[in-house]
């Protein structure tokens, strides 16, 4: 296995473990709101990426990142600070993540060559998931979020500066 795919797991298993952690922070303040069911069901999905990529990582043998206790504070202060401002910078929140994560996987699945095909689908399909949660976000009114340009680029900044920290330490 290349350090490539090593890395590609290793940040990918981080990514997830923000993302579910992103859920549960906004599941935390709005999570009796008519949003609930929405967050749920996305948490669901990132729990279920979150789990493939814990597998991969033991039967391949990647050591995960070390800022998996960065993330997950990280992860839920965001989720539940941008629920604080309400259920509409919620899901700014998840745009920004999403479109970040749609570049990021699709540069992957690039890369990946046939001996990777398992590995490159498994993206494929989690990418297809996260624009189904970016598409569900914009339809909640996105962006009507106050600040909505600002929120998601800080957002997709933060995005951008994780994956890299993630696959190098």
């Amino acid at each position: 296995m290349s350090d490539q795919v090593k890395r590609f797991i290793r940040v990918d298993h981080a990514g997830e473990y923000g993302a579910a952690r992103i859920y549960a922070g906004q599941l935390a303040v709005l999570g009796r709101g008519p949003q609930g069911a929405t967050l749920e069901h996305m948490r669901a999905q990132e729990q279920r990426h979150l789990e493939s990529f814990s597998a991969m990582i033991s039967a391949r043998r990647v050591r995960p990142t070390a800022l998996l206790p960065f993330w997950h504070i990280a992860g839920f202060v965001l989720g539940a600070a941008t629920a604080a401002l309400g259920p509409r910078a919620a899901m700014a929140c998840t745009v920004a993540v999403e479109e970040t994560i749609d570049a990021h996987y699709a540069a992957q699945e690039a890369a990946l060559g046939d001996d990777e095909a398992p590995l490159r689908a498994t993206i494929a399909e989690f990418r297809q998931e996260e624009l189904e949660h970016r598409d569900t976000a914009l339809a909640q009114g996105a962006e009507q979020a106050p600040g909505y340009l600002l929120l998601t680029g800080v957002i997709k900044a933060g995005c951008r500066m994780a994956i890299r920290l993630s696959e190098q330490i």
